[in-house]
């Protein structure tokens, strides 16, 4: 009889029977471990969480008087004689890779991650395991990021150029991750920093954490329009073409994505400027992470599974596709069809 696997793949989650618990449930569970805080990671409804002592202020800012415990990166808890420990995914603030051992046999679930140093994000630390559960949000060759520091050179320059030129300079971003990613990175000799409430709320519990983040300030009915643009807005997806936004006319867009690498997603967004920006490993990143590990097995759970998945193969990983419902960090990122993929797909049909 064959053994069964420590962690499977399940209607509510990926669980572990020794331990009775999941590791980001998308159903109510009695005992759910989280990787971070991005809402198709950590949903409400369970009874018992635990997460990195970093995620704890935004967790209960968005899900409420929960049951939590948090741990440091490194810690162990066991749960029904499993062994459970977090270390850095690099994805966004607090988030973690959690690593489960369980009579000498080690499964690692990444979450979302990204293996650039942000400066903010503890950085990505690989981990040894047999067995390792990876998204590949962009496994395509096309998608290979550039340094920030270039990224974030471009934006300073333009937002210093809307400033002479007398418009708003609007930063479009996540609320957890990009948002902090970008106030850290601004040149704060140009201007002040103004946040949309979604924004300023979550930096306000990531400081109740004792992160230290720049000053920023949050825009009331009250702020005044004309101080407003000599600074820098950061606002969520969400406040794209609604009266909040067009009331800071005449204002420049920039859209902050992993997409914006993309032809045309820029016009879709109807952002004035793209800027190539995701808290995920690009191509490059998500190979050299995997390959880290060491690992005799990778399952990937969300992004290019199929194609990807067809190249680790290809050299020589042992890696499986998994049906999850982890997707887009709040509709920040979503999945394009790329005319590589259809190629890829179509070549493998007619191969079968």
């Amino acid at each position: 009889m064959a053994k069964k696997p420590l962690l499977e793949f399940t209607d509510s989650g990926i669980y572990c029977a020794e331990g009775k618990f999941y590791i980001d449930p998308w159903k109510p569970v009695d005992d759910a471990v989280i990787t971070h805080a991005h809402s198709d990671h950590a949903r409400f409804g369970s009874k018992r969480y635990l997460a990195h002592k970093l995620s704890e202020e935004v967790l209960l800012y968005r899900l409420g008087a929960i049951q939590l415990q948090t741990v440091e990166y490194g810690e162990k808890v066991i749960k029904n004689g499993v062994e459970i420990s977090l270390y850095p995914a690099g994805h966004v603030i607090g988030s973690a890779q959690i690593r489960i051992c369980y009579k000498g046999e080690i499964w690692v679930v990444s979450g979302d991650y990204k293996t650039e140093d942000d400066g903010i994000a503890t950085p990505f630390e690989p981990v040894r395991c047999h067995h390792f559960i990876s998204e590949c949000t962009f496994g395509m060759p096309v998608y290979k990021w550039k340094p920030q520091k270039e990224i974030f050179d471009d934006m300073n320059s333009w937002w210093c150029q809307n400033v002479k030129e007398g418009r708003s300079s609007v930063v479009v971003g996540y609320s957890l991750g990009k948002a902090q990613r970008i106030l850290q990175n601004l040149d704060l000799s140009i201007g002040k920093v103004y946040t949309h409430g979604v924004i300023e709320n979550t930096n306000e519990a990531l400081r109740r954490n004792g992160v230290i983040l720049n000053p920023t300030t949050r825009i009331s009915i009250d702020t005044p329009k004309e101080e407003v643009k000599k600074g820098i807005i950061l606002a969520p997806p969400s406040s794209v073409g609604t009266p909040w936004m067009k009331k800071f006319n005449p204002y420049d867009f920039g859209y902050c994505s992993g997409w914006m690498s993309i032809r045309g997603a820029k016009k879709r967004r109807a952002a004035d400027r793209g800027f190539v920006l995701s808290d995920h490993a690009d191509w490059d990143g998500l190979i050299s992470a995997i390959d880290a590990t060491g690992c005799e097995k990778v399952y990937l759970t969300h992004g290019y599974t199929a194609s990807f998945s067809r190249y680790l193969t290809e050299i020589g990983f042992d890696a499986h596709e998994v049906h999850t419902l982890y997707g887009d960090d709040e509709g920040e990122e979503e999945p394009v069809v790329l005319p590589e993929e259809a190629a890829i797909n179509q070549t493998k049909g007619d191969a079968e």
